[in-house]
């Protein structure tokens, strides 16, 4: 197996744990989930270093194995967890195929901002069309995405970067994308 393959592999195993820890470690925070978006950070960091095949596997079992193992999510909500964060990790791996400007910290905000925005449009329509379809409204879409949610999403902006960057310069991780996968 080729040595990049199985770092990557490593490394989004890695992700996937704190996938299922950090949302413990914070749950002493009320409603931490919907205000931090602990398991955001790790799908979102899988997906911008691993690939979006990794991003999207990782996104598909964080939350699931978490809520085997710690309750978290419940069950009622668990549905539209796997969608979201298995959208907000194949997005952000697609964007960090496609979006190259010449400048790493400018594709890292521009591959996490898209991803961050779609994968938000991806959960808005989960819930308007399956999982709470005729209850959900633009207003409650709104408030549950962007205002409850915004120290979260700022949190992600100051701290993804900033890792991806330290990882790369560690030379722990480079571009996933400068090596065939």
């Amino acid at each position: 197996m080729d040595p990049y393959r199985t770092k990557k592999l490593v490394l989004a195993a890695l992700f996937l744990a704190i996938g299922v820890v950090l949302p413990t470690a914070t749950h002493s925070i009320p409603n931490a989930g919907s205000v931090l978006l602990p398991m955001h950070i790790p799908v979102l960091l899988c997906g911008l270093t691993c690939s979006w095949q990794y991003g999207l596997l990782c996104g598909l079992l964080s939350p699931a194995l978490s809520s085997l193992i710690t309750g978290m999510p419940p069950a009622a909500v668990l549905p539209a967890m796997v969608c979201e964060l298995a959208a907000y990790g194949l997005l952000s791996g697609l964007s960090a195929r496609l979006v190259h400007t010449g400048t790493r910290l400018t594709d890292l905000y521009l591959q996490l901002i898209s991803a961050m925005l779609l994968g938000r449009a991806v959960y808005g329509a989960m819930n308007a069309l399956v999982f709470r379809a005729g209850t959900y409204s633009m207003e409650v879409f709104l408030t549950a995405a962007f205002v409850t949610a915004l120290p979260g999403i700022l949190l992600q902006l100051i701290l993804l970067p900033s890792l991806v960057l330290a990882l790369e310069k560690a030379r722990i991780l480079k571009d996933p994308y400068s090596v065939p996968a």
